[in-house]
């Protein structure tokens, strides 16, 4: 199920019955040595309210160093091998001194969660993330082997052990109409080899820019002749693209995550992290035009690369999972790969040098349509899809980047047109991404972060049926630079608000918060 239909059921149960506000807390006058709990203001998994659960600890480890957690799975008993939902729950504890990390868990070679961690208090934090990966059901329907790793350092100086406990809970049921036959991944990183009877081909890749360097900001780099730390050989613009065969088959926009240490300033992420940054979302990609061309029964190529990153430069995560659903009545189902059409890249990137003030802009872009058939024991099915990016962004900084800022925006407008034998039936996909902010580091060397993030989606279904999901957040955040943690004098707030409207319904909650207390929490539509 998608977010946004998950979301929209939830919000069904909600509608007219807001959670109450948090109670009014007592707030220092700056952070102290503890805080509240990470939260989000994102919307629980809606569960089956009278169906049958088993749970399974999938995972179960202290992550101190980069030795990856190896287990094994077996599937519950008791709830069938059917479920109607399956829930994942990553419980965390970490205290002390630790930066952010990144962290994957995968079940037979699966990536189920790709996640990242908060930023500990000294006296310890706890937080909760948790994820419908209902889709992945075929993996755990036998025994798998596990593996999950959240790498670490830990030292005198940075003394935070992650310690982490991942479970999944089964519910007896029907399952989805939407949950695919089979889950693969590519052998050797590379070659896929699908059921002879694949009807749709639906790739998720979980790309991250990460690791420390420069394209864990990707979107802050600029090209020569700018004078930046910073730097790629076409500045900023970033586009994730999948290859079938050689063949460019999907493009898509990154979503610009940013870690709970991001834009060097920790304490805007203490309590409220920012969108997805506990729960990374994977890009989808529709392959079902290239179904025909798969079902030969041979492995066939398929590559993920990053368009902008720097030759030779590295940074960038993005493992593949491959969702197929297969038709029941046919042991082959034939079709071909009937048109693939893409526009010349678009990327302007102007550099306008000033006295002691520089400016880079950005506009950048990329079409690319695809379309092929397959034919099925229900008749010929044709697929078409479009997708459109474009990327704007202003950057500017000064000398010794004492002031550094961006706005910048990224849409993904993507379109699958579906005939089978009657009219077409189309959905149509815009998700827009937002990020305006400002680090300035004063002559009192305080440095203050202001910035804003917005994560947004429109879906509208054949039929006219919309719905549209935001998450914004925004946050202001100040330390003194140079000194011991104690003597920081940080302040801060943060504020998030999730929104999402359907057919189903709707669901919103506001979190808010100052020095790391909690000032609000408020939910109803």
């Amino acid at each position: 199920m998608s977010m946004l239909a998950g979301a929209a059921l939830l919000a069904s149960t909600l509608l007219g019955a807001g959670a109450p506000a948090a109670r009014a807390a007592e707030v220092p006058a700056e952070f102290g040595t503890d805080w509240h709990d990470p939260v989000t203001a994102a919307p629980p998994v809606p569960v089956p309210e009278h169906a049958k659960s088993c749970r399974v600890t999938l995972a179960e480890a202290r992550f101190r160093d980069f030795t990856p957690y190896r287990g094994a799975y077996t599937p519950p008993r008791g709830c069938g091998d059917r479920w109607s939902k399956v829930v994942l729950r990553l419980d965390g504890q970490v205290k002390g001194r630790q930066y952010d990390r990144l962290g994957y868990l995968h079940v037979g070679g699966v990536e189920v969660l790709r996640t990242s961690t908060p930023e500990p208090s000294p006296d310890g934090i706890e937080w909760h993330v948790e994820k419908d990966v209902t889709r992945y059901s075929d993996t755990f329907r036998g025994a798998q082997d596990v593996e999950m790793l959240i790498g670490n350092v830990v030292d005198d100086t940075y003394t935070g052990v992650i310690d982490v406990k991942v479970t999944l809970t089964f519910y007896a049921g029907r399952p989805p109409a939407t949950a695919p036959d089979k889950v693969l991944t590519l052998e050797g990183g590379t070659a896929l080899t699908t059921p002879r009877n694949s009807e749709r081909v639906v790739a998720e890749v979980y790309a991250t820019g990460s690791g420390g360097g420069c394209e864990e900001f990707w979107y802050l780099t600029v090209a020569d002749p700018a004078s930046y730390s910073c730097k790629a050989d076409k500045g900023p613009y970033r586009e994730v693209q999948i290859k079938v065969d050689g063949q460019l088959a999907g493009i898509a926009a990154p979503f610009p995550n940013v870690w709970t240490g991001g834009w060097s300033n920790p304490f805007l992420w203490y309590v409220i992290p920012g969108p997805r940054a506990f729960d990374v979302r994977p890009i989808e990609y529709d392959l079902t035009p290239f179904a025909g061309l798969l079902n030969d029964g041979r492995p066939h190529r398929v590559e993920v690369s990053v368009a902008g990153v720097p030759e030779g430069q590295a940074g960038w995560s993005a493992p593949v999972n491959v969702l197929v659903w297969q038709d029941p009545h046919r042991a082959h189902v034939t079709g071909k790969l009937t048109g693939a059409t893409a526009s010349e890249p678009a990327n302007s990137s102007v550099y306008t040098p000033g006295s002691g003030e520089y400016r880079v802009d950005t506009d950048a872009g990329h079409r690319l349509t695809v379309a092929g058939y397959v034919d099925t024991s229900h008749g010929r099915v044709t697929t078409t899809v479009g997708r459109t990016l474009a990327n704007t962004s202003v950057h500017h900084w000064n000398d010794g980047e004492t002031t550094d800022a961006l706005d910048a925006t990224w849409t993904d407008d993507q379109s699958v047109t579906v005939r089978a034998g009657g009219p077409p039936r189309t959905t149509r996909t815009l998700r827009t991404y937002t990020m305006d902010g400002a680090i300035t580091i004063g002559t009192d060397n305080r440095l203050r972060t202001e910035l804003a993030l917005g994560d947004r989606a429109t879906v509208v279904r054949p039929g006219g049926d919309r719905s549209w999901s935001d998450d914004s957040y925004r946050g202001d955040a100040s330390y003194l630079l140079d000194v011991p943690r104690d003597q920081r004098h940080a302040v801060g707030t943060s504020s998030e608000r999730y929104r999402v409207h359907g057919p189903g319904g709707c669901y919103e909650r506001s979190l808010a918060t100052e020095q790391g207390v909690l000032t609000e929490d408020r939910g109803g539509c």
